[in-house]
């Protein structure tokens, strides 16, 4: 079954004239009512057409903005002094709501789950086994990688703008394999040529990936423009 849509219809030449001629010095919805078209529609189509409001408008009242002098609001303003009628008072929740509170340092629900201790061991999403080293922070600052924590306890910390990495042939899961002679410090500069597909694949190869990226990006393009309609709505 098929989801009844409301037509749209398409903008004429006229009506674009009405647009480029009017919109700078009226309201959206003034223009709405001129082209017949809804004022989403029209704001769509302004900013498709580069069209911008003129000084004089934007200086004018229809324009809707506040100006030196105006009152509008003014008596829902907070006034200079105002004291609020709650200032100095502390509120407590009475009853029981202090049974149901959250404890500082509990863990319930998924939580209580996914709680792992400290020392615990984990593979991340990149495949790099990681060691719990502390409950403080989020997520990953809770964990470090094993064989960052292997070089660290010989080295001390690493150095800014490098990263210690395994050597060629040596990365691993397996705890007892990551030890000092299987990993090395190596600047971020040096780690971007490693992995770069120059360095990693033959000139040809490198040569078919940038056209394949090029292609892909080309065929996105057309993808996502073939699901847009003349007013720059999804389809």
């Amino acid at each position: 079954m098929t989801k009844n849509r409301r037509h749209r219809r398409t903008w004429t030449q006229r009506e674009l004239e009405v647009m480029r001629r009017e919109y700078p010095r009226r309201t959206a919805a003034d223009v709405a009512r001129l082209v017949g078209h809804s004022v989403a529609s029209v704001y769509n189509y302004a900013r498709l057409l580069g069209l911008r409001k003129s000084p004089e408008f934007l200086a004018s009242p229809a324009s809707g903005r506040l100006r030196p002098g105006d009152t509008r609001g003014l008596s829902g303003r907070f006034r200079r002094g105002h004291q609020p009628w709650n200032k100095g008072t502390h509120w407590t929740a009475g009853g029981r709501s202090a049974e149901t509170r959250f404890k500082k340092g509990s863990l319930n629900g998924r939580a209580a789950k996914l709680y792992k201790p400290l020392g615990a061991y984990r593979i991340n999403a990149d495949g790099y086994l990681e060691q719990k080293i502390t409950h403080e922070g989020r997520g990953g600052q809770r964990w470090k990688a094993v064989h960052r924590l292997v070089w660290e306890a010989v080295h001390g910390p690493v150095p800014p703008g490098h990263v210690v990495v395994f050597k060629p042939g040596r990365r691993t899961t397996k705890l007892e394999e990551i030890t000092l002679d299987a990993v090395e410090l190596v600047s971020r500069e040096e780690l971007m040529r490693r992995n770069s597909y120059h360095n990693r694949y033959p000139k040809e190869i490198g040569l078919v990936i940038q056209l394949r990226g090029a292609l892909m990006r080309q065929i996105n393009k057309r993808v996502r423009q073939q699901h847009e309609e003349p007013d720059g709505r999804p389809a």
